[in-house]
C-alpha cells in the first residue's frame, strides 16, 4: 500500500523533485558504503601519490619508513623517478616547502628554516583529508610569513633586470642566451640567473644518499665522462663569459661588450694551440723571449709586421730591449715623469699601479725592475691578444670589458694609473669611465696619460671633465723625443674642494652607496666621498715599500688575525711548500691564490721566491678583505668561482686553493636552497 501511495504522489506535479531527491540520497549512500568497505592500502597509496616528493624522515625512523615505501609503491614510474631526483638534489617542490628533513637542515646550517619545516610524515600513519587541509593551512601561514621577504627580493630582481641594457650580438648565440644581469651594491639580486642551469650540472654529477642528503656537485667515480673540445670562434684562446661562443663571420669582434656567461655550464675543454704548447721560458729569460707557438694568433702575425718591439726569431718571439712603443725608450719616458713630478718615487711611495690597455709591456717591465707591481688591464678590444703575450712573458694581467660596469677592484686601491698611448674616450657616456678611475685611485694618487695625437675637441672635453671632479693638473709636457704629450693628474686628498664647485656635477654619491661593491655593479655618475677618518681605508698613504708589506694601518680592526695569518703562511710555505711538495720553483712565475684572506700566502711566497708574483682572489661571497691586500702592496681581484675567471687559457703556472672547493660546494648548496625555497 505504501508503494502504491508513493507512485500516486510521483504522478503529481511536484513528483520530479521527489525523484531527484531520491536519486541524490541513493548516491550518497553508495559513496558511504564504498568508503567503508574499500581497501585501506589504496587509501595510503592515494595519500603517498599526493606527497610523492616529501623527503624521507630522519634516521631515527628510517627503518620503518622503508617498510611503508615497500607497501606503497607508486603506480607511475615517471613520478617515482622524478621524486628520487628531487631527493638526490636536496630540492623540494612548491607544494612541499613546509616539509624538510633533518638531513636537509644539516646540509645548510646557515639557512633559516621555520619550525614547521622540522616535521616530517610519520611512517604507518594514515593521512586523512582533514590532515591534508591542516598541512595546506600551515603551508599558507609559512608562505605568508615569508611574503614580505619574497616580494622585496622580487622587486630587487626586477629593478636590477630593468637596468639591463640587454644588448644582443646578432650572431653570438648558438641556441643559448648569455646571462647578463646587474647587482646592486654588493647584493645577490642576480643569484637566480647565475645558477638557472645548474640543474644540468647536478644531474650529471650530483650525488645523494638514501636519506636525500645533498652532497654537492661531486663526480660519480663509477660513471664515465666524455669531455669534448670547445668549438668556439676564439678556439684555443676561448675565455668563457668574455668571448662569444659562436657566431657568423660578419661579426668582427668575438667578445661581448660586457661580461656575459652562458646559461648552461661550460662542460668542454679548451683545446691546445695547433702546434701544441711548450714549456714556458723560466724567469727572467721570459722577459726577452717566449715560444711563438704558445701565443700564435693570426692577428698577431699581422700585428708584428707593423711593430718592431716584437720579432719572430725561429721558434721564439723576441723582444729587443732597445725597441719600444715609446720613442726614445721606456727609460727616457720614466725619467721624464720623475722630472715632471719629483714626488713620484717608483718602488717607494708608488708600489701598486694599474696599466690601462696592453701594448708592448715595456712600461710594466721597466717598473718591475724598480719594485713596482703593475697590473695590466687587457681590454676586450685587444683582438691581437697582447695581454696573453704579457702573461706568457710573466707580467700580471687580467682581461675585462670596460664599458658600463665597475672593474673588479675595491675603492682607493691603486697608487697610480697609467694609460700610455691612450685612445679611450674618457669624456664619453657622461664621463663614467673616468669616474671609475676616480673610484679605484687612492686619494692623492696619480693618473698619468700620454697621447700621440691630441684633438682640440677631446682636449677641451677632458679638461672640463677633470675639472668637474677636481683633479689637479700637476704637469703637462710635450716630449719632442718621444713624440707624445704627457699629462699627470692628481686626485684630491679631501672633500672640501668638492664643496667649492660652482656646479655640483657630478654630485656626491649617497652615503648608502658602497664604493667597494664591484661585482656586476654598474658604474655610477657620482663621486664617492674621500675617506678622512683613520678608521677608513684610503684615508692615509701607506708606508713605503717594502715596510708596507708588514705594516698594520689604524683602520684594520683585526690586526691579531692578520698577524696570525702571516705567521701561519710563513710556516706553511717555508716548512712544506718550498721543500715538501716536489715543486720546481725556478720554473714557477705566475701564481694564483684562489681564495685568499689577507694575502698571507702571497706575502710569504714573495719573501722566499722573489721571482714569483701572485694574483690574490677574494670570492665575492666571502668577507671583503681585498682593500687590506692592496694596502700591503699586493694585487688582487674580486671573483665568483661559479663563473670563469677573466684570463686566457694556460695562464698560471701554479694554482693555490685553501678551503675553496668545500666552501664553494656549501655555497652552491645554500644558493640552490634559496632559489628553490
Amino acid at each position: 500500500m505504501a508503494i502504491a501511495k508513493l507512485a500516486r504522489k510521483v504522478k503529481r506535479p511536484y513528483g520530479l523533485w521527489v525523484k531527484m531527491t531520491a536519486v541524490t540520497m541513493l548516491g550518497l549512500c553508495f559513496i558511504f558504503v564504498w568508503g567503508v568497505f574499500s581497501n585501506s592500502s589504496s587509501s595510503i597509496t592515494t595519500q603517498r601519490e599526493s606527497f610523492e616528493d616529501i623527503i624521507e624522515p630522519s634516521s631515527s625512523s628510517s627503518t620503518s619508513s622503508k617498510g611503508v615505501q615497500t607497501q606503497t609503491q607508486l603506480p607511475h614510474k615517471k613520478e617515482e623517478t622524478k621524486a628520487e631526483e628531487k631527493q638526490n638534489f636536496g630540492g623540494v617542490s612548491n607544494k612541499e616547502k613546509d616539509v624538510l628533513g633533518e638531513d636537509e637542515k644539516k646540509g645548510n646550517s646557515s639557512a633559516t628554516v621555520p619550525p614547521e619545516h622540522d616535521k616530517g610524515v610519520a611512517p604507518h600513519k594514515r593521512v586523512h583529508k582533514n590532515d591534508r587541509d591542516k598541512d595546506k593551512v600551515r603551508a599558507n601561514e609559512v608562505s605568508e610569513s615569508d611574503g614580505n621577504d619574497e616580494s622585496e627580493d622580487k622587486e630587487e630582481k626586477e629593478e636590477s633586470e630593468g637596468e639591463l641594457e640587454g644588448e644582443k650580438e646578432g650572431s653570438d648565440r648558438d641556441g643559448e642566451v648569455g646571462v647578463d644581469f646587474e647587482m646592486d651594491d654588493g647584493g645577490d639580486s642576480g643569484l637566480a640567473e647565475s645558477l638557472d642551469q645548474d640543474s644540468k650540472l647536478f644531474e650529471d654529477g650530483g650525488v645523494g644518499t638514501s636519506k636525500g642528503q645533498f652532497k654537492g656537485p661531486l663526480f660519480d667515480p663509477n660513471a664515465s665522462y666524455k669531455w669534448k673540445s670547445c668549438s668556439t670562434r676564439s678556439k684555443h684562446n676561448y675565455i668563457p663569459c668574455i668571448d662569444i661562443e659562436a657566431g657568423g663571420g660578419k661579426v668582427q669582434s668575438y667578445r661581448h661588450t660586457e661580461r656575459s656567461c652562458p646559461r648552461a655550464p661550460v662542460m668542454c675543454l679548451v683545446p691546445l694551440p695547433h702546434g701544441g704548447y711548450g714549456y714556458s721560458q723560466p724567469w727572467p729569460e721570459s722577459k726577452s723571449k717566449i715560444l711563438f707557438k704558445n701565443v700564435a694568433h693570426p692577428r698577431l702575425a699581422a700585428y708584428m709586421k707593423k711593430h718592431s718591439w716584437l720579432v719572430e726569431s725561429g721558434e721564439y718571439l723576441t723582444f729587443p730591449q732597445n725597441q719600444s712603443e715609446f720613442k726614445g725608450g721606456i727609460q727616457h719616458y720614466l725619467e721624464s715623469i720623475e722630472e715632471m713630478v719629483p714626488d713620484i718615487e717608483w718602488g717607494k711611495n708608488i708600489r701598486v699601479v694599474l696599466e690601462i690597455g696592453c701594448s708592448d709591456s715595456s712600461f710594466v717591465a721597466a717598473l718591475l725592475d724598480r719594485d713596482v707591481l703593475t697590473l695590466t688591464l687587457g681590454l676586450k678590444h685587444d683582438l691581437v691578444d697582447l695581454a696573453q703575450v704579457a702573461l706568457e712573458r710573466g707580467f700580471p694581467a687580467v682581461v675585462s670589458p670596460f664599458g658600463r660596469r665597475r672593474l673588479p677592484f675595491p675603492s682607493q686601491a691603486f697608487d697610480a694609473i697609467h694609460c700610455g698611448g691612450c685612445s679611450i674616450p674618457w669624456h664619453s657616456n657622461g664621463g663614467k669611465l673616468l669616474f671609475e678611475m676616480n673610484r679605484i685611485l687612492r686619494p692623492s694618487g696619480y693618473f698619468i696619460m700620454s697621447t700621440k695625437h691630441d684633438s682640440i675637441e677631446e682636449e677641451e672635453a677632458m679638461t672640463s671633465l677633470t675639472a668637474s671632479i677636481c683633479w689637479n693638473v700637476l704637469a703637462h709636457k710635450s716630449d719632442d723625443v718621444g713624440e707624445v704629450g704627457v699629462k699627470i693628474y692628481q686626485k684630491p686628498e679631501g672633500n672640501e674642494i668638492y664643496e667649492l664647485r660652482r656646479k655640483k656635477i657630478p654630485p656626491l654619491c649617497k652615503e648608502s652607496e658602497n664604493p667597494d661593491a664591484a661585482w656586476y655593479v654598474r658604474m655610477k655618475s657620482c663621486l664617492h666621498s674621500i675617506p678622512i677618518g683613520i678608521e677608513q681605508h684610503g684615508a692615509e698613504w701607506p708606508e713605503q715599500w717594502p715596510k708596507r708589506l708588514e705594516s698594520y694601518p689604524d683602520w684594520i680592526s683585526s690586526k691579531e688575525k692578520l698577524v696570525a695569518d702571516m705567521n701561519h703562511w710563513n710556516a706553511v710555505v717555508n716548512r712544506s711548500y718550498l721543500n715538501g711538495l716536489g715543486i720546481n720553483w725556478p720554473s714557477i712565475r705566475n701564481v694564483m691564490d684562489m681564495k685568499t684572506i689577507y694575502g698571507g700566502f702571497a706575502a710569504a711566497l714573495s719573501r722566499s721566491q722573489p721571482n714569483v708574483w701572485v694574483m690574490n682572489v677574494v670570492p665575492v661571497h666571502a668577507p671583503d678583505t681585498l682593500p687590506i691586500i692592496f694596502e700591503r702592496g699586493l694585487i688582487g681581484v674580486y671573483h665568483d668561482w661559479c663563473e670563469s675567471f677573466g684570463t686566457y687559457p694556460r695562464t698560471y703556472d701554479l694554482l693555490h686553493a685553501d678551503h675553496l672547493f668545500s666552501r664553494l660546494k656549501n655555497s652552491i648548496h645554500i644558493k640552490r636552497k634559496i632559489i628553490i625555497n
